[in-house]
């Protein structure tokens, strides 16, 4: 037989499954009923706009959250819009009938630029994820409406009546169940408050009804019809003595009399109404930045500078990205975007939104059109979304490559610090990687900055698409101090990311291969030695060395310019990425050459008076501690020594110094 109807909802199945999953976290409850009193306030602004109801020139719009820890109660308060009985029963008890779209649908054509908050009509119910009981006490703004009492336990039984309420607005109570009566604790509320309502477009107040009064001292002139008067003190006026020209003294007064009020302690909102990033760019000061960088993120460091988001068409985002100073060594890298909706918190980090080199930044972005999941808490899968994505990207690269075109003196001064976000950038997002490869910048060993064709132009004449560099200048000096008498330029690369970069560069321009300092020594830095005498001197060596060592090396001899540099330590760049790659898969143990590739080279310079002595003397009294003093000098100018051969190392130079002084 068929049959057609409507779905419907029971409360005794619904309930269990909005208090266990619609939210992640439980404390999320003060966001959504925080957010739908001052949505109820925005519709009051709106129909007191369109002349459908007056709000008072001195009434104060606000939100008011009051904990009761002695009866483990959290009362919210607004002055909004307020609800009639059949509202209460459309809104309240009809799960998930969202009064904001309601509201939005009949005045979409009226409304002013003020967003609503509230979408989906389930945010209420989160209130039951923390109390056995809630009630609703609300009037209505319409004229003759009649005040409401709503009383519900366990989100199942309700009762409605007439109530006592004689002013405009929403009071609603939250009964906290055992498990949660932390909440109705003042600081536990300020702590969620602060998370998720620090920039709600209403001002809101906290206060802890069972605290006791706080009092404040203010000049009289400053007293206003709203104060509450506990007592007038008059501080007399201040006088001192001073001498006169004929030597007398007189009384002289120096602070005049004044007048102060003893006052019940003024509320301060929580709420930011108008944060930095609804402002737009040219009404904000570089102070103003840094000062709400510091609030919202806590960091007592200075960031080095921002971008301001500010778009309204196709859609509406506004948000500022900060790049952060920090220090490589000791801090992670890891930033924090904070997802707002109409001011309202959303998340941190959400990875659809926010393109993942981003997040190593620190920001804020509000994006009113997020197409939101019903709990507010993360994202539908909508292609909307990724062009959010990709217009943050392009701003960032968009700023970061006119910086460097018209600010390139502060670009160069910054680099340091934002090239891994850079870097990061361009092997995660091809687009970005585009509009950026002509502003990346590359240190060289005059500590001046280059773009990556200006590094191939400085070797050009003798290296020709190669580019060298060193990820450690201190460490490797030795090999620096060679490259500088030669005049051939090197970049400095220090970052973990740099190897990944560059290995991108390569495989982007044909033919352009990067090689570390310490790579395979070429003709710039040696002189002519023949095949034969190099066969005869590396067989002489590397049999003096064996024997001295206890173990076979690989010995490469050459006659160096330098005559001053009497061993070094060689390793040909694809070896030593495979060497970096072995040890980043845990595989540091492996023998490199099981992929190809020899492991390290001994090279020997034939021209250093050390070396000599060896081949000269391969039997001679000193030569076993010559032989592995050259080698572990070899290998601390290329690498640290580990514990063994460093205290070797120590105990070795001692005995040179001690045969030295005999």
């Amino acid at each position: 037989m068929a049959k057609t109807g409507s779905l419907s909802i029971n409360s005794e199945n619904i309930f269990p499954i909005i208090k266990k999953w619609l939210y992640s976290d439980h404390d999320i409850f003060f966001r959504e009923l925080v957010s739908n009193g001052c949505d109820a306030i925005t519709k009051l602004k709106k129909l007191d706009m369109m002349g459908e109801t007056e709000i008072a020139d001195d009434e104060e719009l606000k939100v008011q959250v009051i904990v009761n820890p002695n009866e483990k109660t959290i009362t919210f308060i607004d002055n909004g819009i307020g609800m009639t009985e059949d509202e209460v029963d459309e809104y309240i008890n009809q799960i998930a009938f969202s009064g904001a779209e309601a509201f939005l649908e009949q005045y979409k054509d009226k409304t002013s630029d003020d967003q609503i908050i509230g979408h989906f009509g389930l945010g209420f119910y989160s209130a039951f994820m923390v109390a056995d009981r809630v009630t609703i006490d609300t009037l209505s703004y319409k004229k003759d409406a009649k005040a409401v009492l709503w009383d519900c336990e366990d989100g199942t039984e309700f009762n409605m009546s007439e109530s006592d309420k004689t002013t405009r607005g929403t009071k609603i109570t939250l009964y906290l169940n055992e498990d949660s009566v932390e909440f109705a604790n003042m600081y536990r509320a300020r702590e969620v408050l602060d998370k998720y309502c620090s920039f709600m477009p209403v001002e809101i107040f906290l206060s802890d009804e069972t605290a006791e009064p706080e009092y404040e001292t203010i000049d009289e002139s400053e007293l206003t019809e709203k104060d509450t008067v506990i007592e007038h003190i008059v501080e007399p006026a201040k006088t001192e003595e001073k001498e006169k020209e004929d030597g007398t003294k007189e009384t002289v007064e120096v602070e005049p009399e004044k007048k102060k009020v003893k006052v019940l302690k003024r509320p301060v909102s929580i709420s930011d109404t108008t944060p930095l990033w609804t402002k737009h760019p040219n009404e904000c000061s570089d102070e103003e930045y840094r000062a709400f960088y510091h609030k919202v993120f806590m960091d007592y460091k200075e960031p080095l500078f921002w971008i301001h988001l500010n778009m309204d068409y196709p859609f509406n985002l506004k948000g500022i990205l900060y790049f952060p100073k920090i220090n490589m060594e000791y801090e992670s890298i890891e930033g924090t975007i904070k997802l707002y909706n109409n001011q309202v918190f959303i998340a941190d980090n959400i990875k659809e939104v926010i393109p993942e080199f981003l997040m190593l930044l620190k920001g804020v972005i509000d994006c009113p059109d997020l197409p939101l999941n019903v709990s507010r808490s993360a994202l539908q899968n909508d292609g909307f979304v990724k062009k959010i994505s990709d217009y943050i990207t392009k701003k960032v690269a968009d700023k970061l490559s006119g910086m460097c075109k018209t600010d390139k003196e502060n670009y160069e001064k910054y680099w340091d610090d934002i090239s891994p976000f850079i870097k990061y950038g361009c092997l995660k997002d091809e687009k970005f990687c585009e509009k950026m490869s002509d502003y990346v910048l590359f240190k060289n060993l005059d500590n001046k900055y280059l773009t990556f064709k200006e590094c191939l132009e400085e070797n050009k004449e003798n290296h020709e698409n190669t580019i060298f560099y060193t990820n450690d200048p201190v460490q490797q000096s030795q090999y620096v101090n060679m490259f500088k008498a030669q005049g051939i330029d090197a970049v400095i690369l220090k970052d973990s990311i740099d190897q990944p970069f560059i290995t991108q560069l390569e495989s982007k321009n044909e033919g352009v291969k990067f090689k570390r300092i310490d790579d395979e020594l070429n003709d710039s830095f040696t002189e002519e030695l023949s095949e034969d005498e190099e066969k005869s001197l590396k067989e002489k060596l590397s049999e003096t060395f064996k024997k001295a060592l206890g173990r076979e090396i690989d010995i490469k001899v050459q006659k160096l310019k330098d005559e001053k540099v009497s061993s070094m330590i060689t390793v040909s760049e694809e070896t030593r990425r495979m060497q970096d790659m072995m040890k980043m898969y845990g595989m540091s143990n492996m023998d490199p050459s099981m992929f190809g590739g020899a492991g390290e080279t001994l090279t020997l310079n034939a021209s250093n008076n050390l070396v000599k002595y060896i081949l000269d003397n391969p039997e001679g009294e000193n030569t076993e501690l010559i032989c592995k003093q050259l080698y572990d000098l070899a290998l601390i100018s290329h690498t640290p020594l580990n514990p063994e051969s460093m205290t070797a190392f120590i105990e070795r130079s001692n005995k040179i110094l001690e045969i030295l002084t005999k």
